[in-house]
């Protein structure tokens, strides 16, 4: 069915005709290796304990109204996922989502300077939100989901970029974080880091479709265009795939 739709379906519900299989009366050996979950008061009395590099599961809050925020870096072309998140001694910490967050673009930091974690941390704080603006294939490399779970832990909210490479722009949608190209790549040049920036009735204007528009405090006003889903939208909304499962409680 995924090959013929392009997602997964019951085949009962695609009007074609299928095997009807009754179960047996009995299975002679339980193969199933699920254990049933306790009863509710049973398992909230139990502790999870976890090791240091280990942390609890991070969540993301729906998409707001509007987008208030500031430009918390500004990179250039082909930044990969290693860029993003490195890897080596830091990948200890990736079930650590608080820890492993302190290292996005560790390779930009500069001595007794903020960090980017810093600098994110501190907007999300405020109550504001931070923004990425990069170059072209924004993400390439790895498939590594940490490059958009940590960036949204630290309160990233959208990357601009002149254009994506696919699995990051995938997984941007799914940790919901809103992937932005330029409608003219030019305005890349208009912008820098710590520029603030609003766009205004954000989830209207991906539903509505066409360029989205974002004002900067310095004047200066960009169109920006996406290649989202209504599925996609849909999970960026309610801010992220999870957020999306929740309430059916799969």
């Amino acid at each position: 069915m995924a090959a013929l739709f392009g997602e997964v379906r019951d085949p009962r519900t695609c009007g074609m005709p299928y095997p009807q299989v009754a179960d047996p009366p009995a299975f002679a050996i339980d193969d199933t290796m699920i254990i049933a979950p306790l009863p509710p008061a049973a398992r909230a009395a139990i502790e999870i304990r976890r090791a240091s590099t280990i942390g609890p599961p991070p969540t993301n809050a729906a998409l707001p109204p509007e987008l208030c925020g500031q430009v918390v870096i500004k990179v250039g072309d082909k930044i990969t996922t290693d860029h993003i998140m490195p890897a080596g001694p830091f990948l200890k910490l990736r079930s650590n989502i608080p820890e492993y967050a302190k290292a996005v673009f560790n390779c930009f930091n500069e001595p007794n300077q903020p960090s980017f974690a810093d600098r994110a941390l501190a907007l999300k704080a405020a109550g504001t939100h931070g923004v990425i603006v990069a170059g072209e294939s924004y993400g390439q490399g790895s498939s590594r989901e940490h490059a958009a779970i940590c960036p949204m832990y630290l309160g990233i909210k959208a990357v601009m970029a002149k254009s994506f490479e696919r699995i990051h722009h995938e997984n941007l949608v799914n940790f919901g974080v809103v992937p932005l190209t330029f409608v003219n790549a030019a305005d890349y040049e208009k912008i820098a880091q710590g520029d603030a920036l609003a766009i205004a009735d954000l989830p209207g204007q991906l539903q509505r479709g066409g360029p989205l528009s974002a004002t900067f405090a310095k004047g200066t006003a960009i169109h920006l265009d996406h290649a989202l889903t209504p599925k996609d939208i849909a999970m960026i909304l309610a801010g992220g795939l999870l957020n999306t499962l929740q309430p059916k409680k799969l």
